[in-house]
């Protein structure tokens, strides 16, 4: 109970740490529940189709997305505070308080702080959950009728998880404090020593490890699973929180690199105190940089990884085919006629008839995997037109009693029986008649029509030959409401990346708007606490305008510092990418995320610059002689 009393008093006595500690927490809950909210009620709502799947897996990622970066940047902020105490706790054992007594009063502040900011996050979640549900219905993201449902399980669920990420936030900080000695708080300099502790270093490298091993593994067994979605959303996270617990052997390096780029008229004559600051306090610097990291490097990895598989799928479809018209029948038409009427138009090479199905393939375990397929009507026309990769067979073999498939599958012979299920629930045994390379498109499954069943034809491709005009194609096809586009347009059409980038909008948007207010939270903490400091340089002689030029500057500093660290963690995660897709051998065109990247970093470096200079500001309102004697 006394301690209790005594994490009562102290968090009274630090109102503006209680207040940001309290707001990163509260807003990582709130972000959190609106998330598991709406999962909730996309998992209990009416069945939806492909459109309510797609909707669970994108609230899905997005709540895990939101659940590390509030993790992330709270622990940063929950160790930042507990540093800022260090002359306190020093006196609470210099008035002879044990290891362990100072190290359940930080452990009983972090609990009561948790309960309050995880139930007052709880609380803004279900007021703005309705907001994200109206959002996804007006984005056209979720099928009609798409509301909330009554379910009991997302607020504890989040509640539980915002007292958990402040218990995890504060455990590394609660060893560090227990180890405060009685003579901290006679300490009067502001230098951080012993920042990057063997543990640190060890659990950082450890992290790193983390990311390379799996990286390596799978480009030497199976390359597409780094192009996976789930993928490439989780395996930034293990390098943002490497280069967390490696900044302060990171920072030094790039705070002395950017010094030299701020501009003399900015800072003047203290232009040399920016970077010694920030190197000097590289808790403080961590701080601030964690929430820059965590935006550049999600925004840079996920917008990239989208831009560069959507580009690779482009390129590899336009390596697929050699088709020099791709008509589309109009929807729900046979496509026989159609057909019929193209075959008769003068200097047509070839024609490609292809139908969307799904196909199930049966495990050696009797587990069925379905997947989709196109069944084609004329498998010579296939083999003229289509480019598959291939490792073995001959698409030109493929007939009613065999498929084409790709080698992850498992099953690389040619005429190895392969058991099936069709899309109308018939079963049956194919051989396999050409094995295709691992790649990103329509290197997926074939079969002949009479193993797809109520398939229509929604693309036929036709290669013209020298004699053959396109106007005589459109002609053949406009009778029956087709249209016909140039491979290029067809290409173009099938590129659209709209609904992924609503997702990713999705995944993304919460956690930068949470991660900018924790920014300009992190900024007022550290800023406030910095008075003492401000008021020594106002005593030797600085003006006002200098002081909080110097603090503006030294923020946008480390706030460049975080960026390029995203950045780094960014241009890693694309480059593992772009290997996979190098041994995939599949075209890969450098896509670089500049735009969003950019803007992320820009907005951040303009907050900072907005926040730092009126809390510096308002930390010099007091006579320089009365703070400095704090």
């Amino acid at each position: 109970m006394r301690k209790l009393r005594i994490a009562l008093t102290s968090l009274k006595a630090r109102p503006v740490s209680l207040l940001g500690a309290f707001l990163a927490l509260a807003l990582g809950v709130a972000m959190t529940a609106v998330m598991l909210l709406g999962l909730a009620a996309a998992l209990g709502g009416a069945a939806g189709g492909e459109e309510l799947v797609s909707l669970v897996a994108a609230l899905g990622t997005a709540g895990g997305v939101s659940a590390f970066v509030s993790a992330f940047v709270v622990a940063s902020t929950y160790s930042y505070a507990v540093a800022q105490r260090r002359r306190e706790l020093g006196l609470l054992r210099l008035a002879g308080a044990t290891r362990a007594q100072v190290r359940r009063t930080v452990l009983a502040e972090a609990l009561l702080l948790g309960a309050a900011a995880s139930a007052t996050g709880c609380l803004l979640g279900r007021l703005g959950a309705p907001a994200l549900v109206r959002g996804l219905s007006e984005a056209g993201m979720a099928p009609p009728g798409f509301a909330l449902v009554p379910a009991s399980w997302p607020l504890p669920t989040a509640f539980a998880t915002g007292l958990l990420v402040a218990l995890g936030g504060v455990a590394a900080a609660v060893r560090r404090a227990g180890r405060v000695g009685p003579l901290d708080a006679l300490r009067t300099a502001d230098l951080d020593t012993g920042v990057l502790t063997a543990g640190r270093l060890l659990t950082g490298l450890g992290l790193l490890l983390a990311f390379l091993a799996p990286v390596a593994t799978a480009l030497a067994t199976d390359p597409a699973d780094l192009l996976h979605r789930k993928t490439y959303t989780t395996q930034p996270m293990w390098l943002i929180c490497a280069s967390g617990l490696l900044s302060p052997l990171l920072a030094p390096p790039l705070i002395r690199l950017l010094g030299r780029v701020l501009p003399r008229r900015v800072t003047g004559y203290a232009g040399r105190l920016v970077p010694a600051g920030a190197a000097a306090a590289l808790r403080r610097t961590g701080a601030v940089a964690a929430p820059v990291l965590v935006s550049v490097a999600l925004t840079g990895a996920l917008a990239g990884a989208l831009d560069t598989v959507g580009a690779a799928r482009t390129a590899e479809a336009r390596a697929r085919t050699a088709a020099d018209l791709v008509v589309v029948p109009a929807p729900g038409a046979d496509g026989g006629p159609l057909l019929a009427a193209l075959r008769a138009v003068p200097g047509v090479a070839a024609l490609s008839a292809t139908a969307p199905t799904a196909l199930s393939l049966v495990e050696a375990d009797g587990v069925t995997v379905r997947s989709e397929a196109r069944a084609t009507t004329d498998p010579a026309g296939l083999a003229a037109l289509a480019r598959l990769p291939l490792l073995a067979g001959s698409p030109a073999g493929l007939d009613d009693g065999s498929l084409v498939l790709p080698a992850e599958w498992g099953h690389r012979t040619v005429g190895e029986p392969v058991p099936v299920v069709r899309a109308d629930g018939s079963r049956t045994t194919l051989r396999v008649a050409a094995v295709l390379r691992d790649g990103l498109g329509d290197n997926g499954l074939y079969v002949t029509a009479a193993n797809a069943p109520g398939a229509l034809v929604d693309r036929i491709e036709v290669r013209l030959g020298p004699a053959a005009r396109a106007a005589g194609v459109r002609a053949a096809a406009l009778p029956f409401g087709a249209a016909v586009l140039t491979r290029e347009q067809w290409l173009a059409a099938g590129a659209s990346p709209r609904i992924a980038w609503l997702r990713i909008v999705l995944v993304l948007g919460p956690a930068l708007v949470y991660a900018g207010i924790a920014l300009a939270n992190t900024l007022l903490m550290a800023t406030a606490d910095r008075r003492r400091e401000l008021a020594l340089l106002r005593l030797a002689g600085a003006t006002r305008g200098q002081v909080v030029r110097l603090v503006t500057a030294e923020s946008v500093l480390v706030t460049a510092v975080g960026a390029v660290l995203g950045c780094a963690v960014a241009a890693v995660q694309l480059g593992s990418l772009h290997a996979a897709l190098a041994v995939l051998r599949v075209p890969a065109p450098l896509v670089l995320p500049w735009r969003p990247v950019g803007v992320v970093a820009a907005g951040a470096l303009l907050l900072a610059a907005v926040c730092a200079a009126p809390a510096a500001a308002w930390a010099l309102r007091t006579r320089p002689v009365a703070a400095a004697a704090r």
